[in-house]
């Protein structure tokens, strides 16, 4: 579904991303683990179109969108779950879902009940302004928000940053849900072992290069990775 190869990136003269090449299949749980400023951001944000590659080329679902703006990628349905949720916060829960849906509104009812119902408390607070939601509850808005594009892939930045144990449980749950439904997940991630355990495959990102990749059973157990990223 996602070929992205030789990627690279630069911010001046600064390389963030040096060559690399990564594949997700249809229906798969993919993760990128790395250290801050690994370059993990940086892939996501280069996959949809908001940060441009000095070369290499990513492919997502026959199309090529190396040089193919945000505004024309998400209706090819890829979202992007940001880093830090950028919600709307001086919208409604509401508004702030039917934003989700601006590339292509047919169905819009219908697909906020559902997200309704995947996220009861998003429900019960529909005419709140997002800018007042908790933390967890604001993730579970970008997540929303991200579904009502009716989206075949989800690009998902740090989506557990800031949460407390319990939540980063339940929106680790959510990732697992929304993937059962038939949507295929990229997960950008700094609790390692949560994002490996509900993961097909991972890659490891370090300083802007892939360093390990493979099955993610295969990565809970490699020394190199239970070393640098699960205190073990």
């Amino acid at each position: 579904m996602l070929e992205v190869k030789d990627l690279c990136v630069n911010y001046g003269a600064v390389q963030a991303l040096n060559g690399i090449s990564l594949t997700v299949n249809d229906g798969e749980i993919v993760s990128l683990i790395g250290a801050n400023g690994a370059g993990k951001t940086t892939t996501l944000r280069t996959i949809t179109g908001l940060e441009k590659a000095a070369s290499g080329s990513i492919v997502f679902d026959g199309h090529d969108l190396t040089k193919t703006t945000p505004s024309k990628i998400i209706t090819l349905k890829l979202a992007h779950v940001p880093e830090g949720r950028h919600i709307f916060p001086q919208m409604t829960v509401a508004e702030n879902l039917e934003m989700g849906a601006y590339a292509d509104k047919t169905g819009m009812a219908k697909t906020m009940e559902d997200v309704y119902a995947r996220f009861p408390r998003l429900s019960e607070r529909r005419r709140q302004l997002a800018g007042t939601l908790s933390g967890g509850e604001q993730q579970m808005l970008a997540v929303g928000r991200a579904l009502m594009a009716k989206p075949k892939m989800i690009l998902m930045d740090e989506p557990s940053m800031g949460l407390s144990p319990l939540l980063v449980q339940e929106i680790f749950d959510i990732i697992q849900e929304v993937n059962k439904a038939g949507i295929t997940v990229l997960l950008v991630e700094q609790n390692a072992k949560m994002a490996l355990s509900i993961s097909n495959r991972a890659y490891v990102l370090e300083t802007g290069t892939i360093s390990i990749e493979g099955d993610a059973a295969s990565l809970l157990d490699d020394p190199r990775v239970k070393k640098a990223y699960l205190g073990q």
